[in-house]
């Protein structure tokens, strides 16, 4: 158990002291003593009220796009406030409902899922895909349904720069894939399999640099259908 103490947790908590339950490209996740909230520290977005403020609007607006474009079934409520931190910097801080035991996608074993199970990931992983590719030709955009982790903050920033951008973009293009997603969590319960997104934050980069993302991640998801054909006829456990 990896335990963090800071003063952004006041809103949340009493004793200012959070698990450390996993980590994203820009992302810090924590879990509420009870085991009721997720807890996320957008750390490279501190700075005064006025900035944390306008990045928590932006954030929020970004979520509820998302949302309405992967519909209930395949998302989570997001609330955003802003916080102080132990440093005295404002911080976006975003809730979301602890899911329990679920995994995301990357920590599943294919092979150990039935026909059934197969089948009913499959149809809801397409389903997420065209919900996207829709949003995309509407919008320009798409959430991220592949995600990155992050062991800490120096690794993040390690993973950051210049020399790391050849290992990015093999990651980026070959690596990472819906089949192993880190933001697309498989829940299980009476009614089977369910695939709810976890990260809904827009790119903040340039113009061109969302063009080209986004265009990419179009292409990426088209090979992502065959691979979940593959998974769904019992061929595949990338």
């Amino acid at each position: 158990m990896e335990l963090h103490t800071d003063q952004v947790f006041a809103p949340i908590d009493h004793d200012l002291v959070l698990e450390r339950i996993a980590g994203g490209n820009e992302t810090e996740v924590y879990r509420t003593d009870d085991q009721r909230y997720v807890v996320k520290v957008k750390s490279d977005l501190g700075g005064s009220i006025a900035d944390a403020l306008s990045q928590a609007h932006s954030l929020r607006s970004a979520a509820e796009q998302f949302a309405v474009c992967l519909g209930p079934q395949h998302s989570l409520p997001s609330y955003y406030l802003v916080a102080r931190d132990s440093t005295n910097r404002a911080q976006v801080v975003v809730i979301q409902p602890y899911a329990g035991p679920a995994k995301p996608l990357f920590e599943v074993d294919y092979s150990q899922l039935s026909v059934d199970e197969r089948r009913i990931l499959a149809d809801q992983l397409r389903d997420v895909i065209r919900r996207s590719l829709r949003h995309y030709r509407l919008t320009g955009s798409m959430p991220d349904l592949y995600g990155r982790t992050s062991s800490s903050d120096a690794e993040r920033t390690r993973m950051k720069a210049i020399w790391m951008l050849p290992k990015r973009v093999w990651s980026f293009l070959v690596q990472r894939n819906l089949l192993r997603s880190h933001n697309l969590l498989l829940l299980r319960d009476e009614k089977g399999p369910q695939v709810v997104l976890v990260d809904y934050d827009p790119v903040r980069r340039s113009k061109l640099y969302r063009a080209v993302y986004y265009f990419t991640r179009w292409i990426l998801l088209w090979r992502d259908h065959i691979l979940i054909l593959l998974m769904r006829q019992g061929r595949a456990n990338p």
